[in-house]
């Protein structure tokens, strides 16, 4: 156990060492980079709003904000695009390495940047709205959100200069153009094969910083004597790491069915201990990723409903209670997150973690069926049909040897010694029998 703990003191000590010595490499000679390579959400938009409140405080020339994602959710890239468009000092977005892809909501971050870049072998656009799990919204909700983060689209390119007409077409009918394209387009300044080429084509470059026209000056800004650029990368703190993987609304999903399957079987097995620590912390875990997420309120409490039901069916074996607890669930994980938003649990999922569900509780309910079939293994009702064997003439009591135990009888019958004998009553220290 002191082990574990002095290694994980030593980790934390290790992380937070990392963040310093990222704080203090920063300066007003240094880049700041972001890397984000995943997809969009409240960790990301944390991490990229500590970044360039981390440069401005340095005195950094700029931010370089290295992108790689599929997409993500709205509400977080909305907040990027918000501290990119605002920052106090230039932004690049650097759609980078080779093979990286600036899709759905890595097409608004690219737009917004002082600075759009792209490496050869990269694409961008495909930002048609959808779900979490990859569906299309269908009705009144779809139309709404198509034409708000339309126009959110065209506004962030009339802003920065880019081609309009491209930011609606990526919303609207989910086009997409690679490196080469998006340049002739306009839709993002220039192609970078490497940080030294960007910076050198983004040296000189009128940008328009809170309101006033800056020449970008980083050529000798940010080379370092042999030439290479110097550049610090900021971290994630352990906070927006761990954040990072659950904020994924099926990790959360998954995270909170699986923290209660275990808490029931700590309930029906006490003394585990493991699957009671374990459920806490999945549960912990995914309501700290609910706390980020849209959550609808009542989805929410379905599924507080099917936690109680399935508690209580495990004291109470009825078989209802434990049906209406799965129920619940498949309710409450189809409603937990608010559709207004877009995002949800993936059907398959949840219909899959509700058979784990169902199966859970039928092998619960043969276990008990079974044990109260079990004839009673101790105590004096257990003596009850036992078969011993007659010590000496029942006429009509005697000793009788049952169990390798010696016993006073009595029967309604003469018995012989050495005949089989039932018991068919205990009375005290009496047992009644008859001739087996």
């Amino acid at each position: 156990m002191t082990r574990v703990l002095s290694a994980a003191l030593l980790g934390v000590l290790l992380l937070a060492k990392s963040a310093v010595a990222a704080d203090e490499a920063a300066g007003p000679g240094t880049l700041v980079r972001v890397v984000i390579d995943g997809s969009i959400n409240p960790a990301v938009a944390g991490h990229v709003h500590d970044a360039i409140a981390h440069a401005e405080a340095a005195q950094a020339p700029a931010v370089l904000v290295q992108l790689d994602t599929p997409g993500g959710l709205l509400t977080s890239t909305r907040a990027i695009v918000k501290d990119i468009l605002t920052a106090p000092l230039p932004v690049i977005v650097w759609v980078a390495p080779s093979g990286a892809g600036a899709g759905s909501a890595g097409t608004f971050i690219t737009l917004a940047g002082h600075i759009a870049a792209m490496a050869p072998g990269t694409n961008i656009g495909a930002a048609h709205p959808i779900n979490s799990s990859g569906e299309e919204l269908e009705g009144d909700l779809a139309e709404k959100i198509e034409n708000f983060t339309a126009t959110l689209s065209e506004s962030i390119a009339q802003q920065r200069g880019r081609n309009v007409q491209w930011a609606e077409k990526a919303v609207r009918e989910s086009v997409s153009a690679t490196a080469e394209e998006a340049a002739k387009l306009g839709v993002v300044d220039f192609i970078a094969r490497d940080l030294g080429e960007l910076v050198a084509k983004a040296d000189g470059r009128k940008v328009d910083v809170a309101g006033q026209k800056r020449v970008l000056a980083l050529a000798k800004a940010v080379r370092g004597p042999d030439g290479a650029v110097r550049v610090v990368t900021h971290p994630m703190t352990p906070g927006q790491r761990v954040l990072d993987t659950v904020a994924d609304p099926n990790i959360a999903y998954l995270l909170m069915m699986g923290g209660m399957l275990c808490l029931l079987v700590e309930l029906t097995h006490p003394g585990l201990v493991l699957p009671g620590v374990t459920g806490a912390i999945c549960l912990l875990l995914g309501l700290t990723a609910l706390h980020v997420l849209p959550v609808s309120t009542s989805g929410l409490v379905f599924l507080l409903l099917g936690l109680a039901l399935l508690v209580a069916e495990t004291f109470v074996p009825t078989g209802l209670l434990g049906a209406g607890g799965v129920a619940a669930l498949v309710f409450g994980s189809l409603f937990l997150f608010d559709p207004e938003t877009g995002v949800r649990v993936s059907r398959s999922l949840v219909f899959t973690v509700s058979a784990v569900f169902a199966l859970f509780l039928l092998l619960v309910a043969t276990l008990v069926v079974r044990g109260q079939r079990r004839p009673i293994a101790v105590g004096a009702e257990a003596m009850i049909g036992e078969v011993g064997r007659a010590q000496e003439r029942l006429a009509p009591s005697g000793t009788v040897l049952v169990h390798g135990e010696y016993w006073t009888a009595d029967s309604d019958e003469p018995v012989d010694a050495g005949e089989r004998v039932r018991v068919t009553a205990v009375e005290g220290l009496r047992l009644r029998v008859r001739r087996a």
